[in-house]
């Protein structure tokens, strides 16, 4: 071995992102598409946290969590597609190896947070159907925060865990990432260095952080349907079903797209199919959350036209 590739020191001060298309004309197309999804899914979060606030019948412990949700899809998708639009704009793939780990440290902060929120928000919906008599008590606003707090804590500590276990890898080129952003997959096959420690690190890791969240939100929603099942009135049904089928949607979304990414290492040929799923879970995941949650909950919608409908009358 190289005397200077058995220390553990990072040669490449910089990597190239290599972006989602080569032509020109194709990357304008682009600009106009994401920096529209930017736009509509900013603008679709930020009016369910608005309906949220001003709507008192909305200030329950199930829109407190979606609205957690609503702030986590605005950063997440502020994380990686603003610098993509700047690099279409300037014609500059470079992004220094800080700003790379830095870039990979919010979005699996941020992304790692969805999925433990998603947990809760599975975990209300149990209390509320499962156990009607004591749901005020079990979910007051103290375990409501104590939720949020340790879902920040474990997020961070993922997050964490990983852009540390990173820089221990030498980095001597090639240099070129095959992504619009900086992940964990694509960063691996660039590396000059076994990265065996940090692949088992990850699956390890993602399967104590993932999969936990899954398999006690399945519990949560098989003694959800149980309890539903034995409602007596269709139209209490249909309530229960439309409030928990939106959350279900999103998680199926979510996990689907997460474990497809993360649990697929180590092909060269599958990096198309990850700049898919990269978009999926940057871009039209954070985008399809409000429709979801607004469209199959007339909470929302009656609330979301009296924040739009109101102001225009006001004016």
């Amino acid at each position: 071995m190289d005397p200077e590739t058995g220390t553990n020191r990072t040669v490449v001060t910089e990597f190239i992102l290599l972006g989602l298309v080569e032509t020109e004309k194709l990357q304008s197309m682009l600009f106009v598409l994401f920096f529209f999804a930017y736009l509509v899914t900013v603008g679709g979060n930020l009016s369910i946290l608005a309906a949220i606030l001003v709507e008192p019948k909305l200030h329950t412990p199930m829109y407190f969590f979606l609205g957690n949700l609503s702030a986590l899809d605005i950063g997440c998708i502020t994380v990686t597609v603003p610098p993509m639009l700047d690099r279409l704009v300037s014609h500059k793939r470079t992004i220094s190896y800080d700003a790379c780990l830095t870039q990979l440290f919010f979005f699996h902060l941020l992304a790692g947070m969805d999925c433990f929120l998603l947990t809760a928000m599975a975990y209300d919906r149990f209390l509320a159907i499962c156990r009607p008599l004591t749901y005020s008590t079990r979910m007051s606003q103290t375990v409501q925060r104590i939720l949020v707090a340790a879902s920040w804590a474990c997020a961070f500590t993922n997050a964490l865990t990983h852009t540390v276990a990173l820089t221990t890898l030498n980095f001597c080129g090639p240099k070129e990432v095959n992504h619009f952003y900086c992940d964990l997959p694509q960063l691996f096959q660039l590396s000059c260095s076994s990265t065996q420690l940090n692949e088992l690190l990850l699956f390890a890791v993602g399967f104590i952080m993932a999969g936990t969240p899954v398999v006690l939100i399945i519990s949560s929603y098989i003694h959800v349907a149980a309890a539903v099942l034995r409602i007596r009135s269709a139209e209490g049904r249909k309530k229960a079903f439309s409030t928990c089928g939106s959350h279900l949607t999103v998680v199926c979304l979510f996990d689907g797209t997460g474990i497809f990414n993360y649990m697929c290492l180590g092909s060269e040929e599958a990096s198309d199919k990850d700049k898919g799923v990269g978009i999926f879970n940057t871009v039209i995941n954070p985008m399809l959350n409000p429709l979801i949650y607004s469209l199959r909950n007339p909470d929302v919608q009656g609330a979301l036209r009296r924040v739009f409908v109101g102001r225009q009358s006001l004016t």
